[in-house]
């Protein structure tokens, strides 16, 4: 509105912020307010020590929000401008903010929360680069969960047999967050490397500390089953495979095969999955070898009619007991045998815990073993020894607060089906 006065205009700005009843516009206000405090305190102290709220620090901190949080609720009742901390502007403003700095780590190289960046600049000490721990996302991620807390008591005060769906998938929802940023500070994800027939008891947490544990892996045998042999051609001067874009191989799965490779045609003639190499003065040769330490070797013939070339003999990848060998075609390109790739290894252990019960089983990749609470993943071995490896390398993994979590989910998907079979049908005319 614009009022003339004695020659001056007065100009009067209809300003509703802040004004009952609250939006969206308040809503953004309040997150923005957040993400920057959050900022702030970043910059000034840095990212959250996880390791500080342990058990029973985290415990006791989540008692206290919940308390907090009923109060604030109940006092909302008499106050109706806290009320609208219950509504939809302030939940679906809380969830953007913080899917927001999702997106971010998305897109943003993640490193390990126990990496010291705060000696860092520019960017680095923004705590992007470690999302999970940065004072911005966790005070936003704890607003979400303040908001998500209120909606589900206002619903739950005034509770009716059709709100049961609403109430399982946010409730689940909460007790999901709730439980996963509770549990943080107690989940331990430890590395361990057991050696043939050696009981190991320590293991190495993420900043290289040495961790003794209520239980010991012993490793009984290892079993690896590779892919079959590939040949490839290489550049003689640079090393690169060809073509260097996108290199081509050929998969040696049967022998006697014919295969064609660039130019060249090939012919296998002999495979050995098991060899061993035999050194005269100016050649070597392959023989069969079944004991430890055996390598892969094929004899090869090729040629290149274009060029008038012929050249044959043994292709080895080798390992550590016998050298690599290669083909050489001509001045530009040999025929060569990468290492093989493993398709599926496990290990056969026996697991000991401290009351004295023990455990055998196998231990596969994505096939984890439950002992105690902990989770026993086999990630790796010795690659340099191959299927010859007397050494597993495994990933131990405790998180007391995962089957609240899980139940969060089932509570939600429970809610899913709910929603799903109460639907009213549309009637079509």
């Amino acid at each position: 509105m614009v009022e003339k006065s004695k020659g001056r205009k007065t100009i009067n700005v209809n300003n509703n912020m802040w004004k009952q009843p609250w939006g969206y516009i308040e809503g953004w206000t309040i997150c923005g307010g957040i993400f920057i405090t959050g900022m702030i305190l970043q910059f000034f102290f840095g990212k959250v020590i996880s390791t500080s709220y342990h058990f029973p620090v985290n415990f006791i901190s989540g008692a206290v929000f919940l308390i907090l949080l009923l109060l604030f609720f109940l006092i909302s009742k008499k106050i109706k401008g806290l009320q609208w901390f219950s509504g939809y502007p302030a939940a679906i403003t809380s969830l953007v903010s913080l899917l927001f700095l999702v997106v971010i780590m998305g897109l943003t190289k993640q490193s390990p929360s126990s990496l010291d960046l705060s000696q860092g600049s520019g960017w680095v000490r923004t705590g992007f680069m470690q999302m999970t721990v940065s004072r911005p996302f966790i005070l936003l991620y704890l607003y979400l969960l303040w908001i998500l807390g209120l909606v589900v008591l206002k619903r739950l005060s005034h509770f009716r047999w059709k709100d049961t769906g609403f109430m399982l998938n946010h409730l689940g929802l909460f007790i999901a967050l709730f439980s996963a940023f509770l549990g943080s500070s107690d989940l331990q994800r430890l590395r361990m490397t057991t050696l043939m027939n050696n009981a190991e008891w320590r293991a190495t947490n993420e900043e290289n500390e040495m961790v003794e544990l209520p239980l010991a892996i012993e490793l009984k045998s290892f079993n690896i089953d590779e892919y079959p042999p590939k040949l490839m051609l290489l550049d003689n001067m640079t090393g690169e495979a060809f073509p260097k874009k996108q290199p081509e191989d050929v998969s040696v799965e049967t022998c006697p095969m014919n295969a064609d490779l660039l130019d060249w045609k090939l012919e296998v003639t002999r495979y050995l999955p098991s060899a061993a190499a035999v050194f005269n003065q100016d050649t070597v040769n392959y023989v069969e070898y079944q004991t430890e330490g055996a390598t892969s070797a094929v004899y090869v013939k090729a040629d290149n009619p274009a060029e008038n070339v012929h050249k044959e003999g043994w292709i080895s990848c080798g390992n550590y007991l016998f050298p690599y060998n290669s083909l050489r075609l001509n001045d530009k390109v040999s025929l060569i045998m990468p290492t093989r790739e493993p398709k599926h290894f496990a290990s056969n252990v026996t697991v000991y815990t401290k009351s004295g019960k023990t455990k055998s089983a196998i231990v596969e990749v994505n096939k984890p073993l439950s002992v105690g609470g902990w989770k026993i993943y086999q990630t790796s071995y010795d690659e340099a020894m191959g299927k010859w490896s007397q050494s597993s390398v495994f990933e131990l993994v405790k998180d007391p607060w995962l089957p609240a979590v899980y139940t969060g989910m089932c509570m939600m998907l429970a809610g899913a089906i709910f929603l799903f079979i109460s639907a009213n049908p549309v009637k079509s005319n």
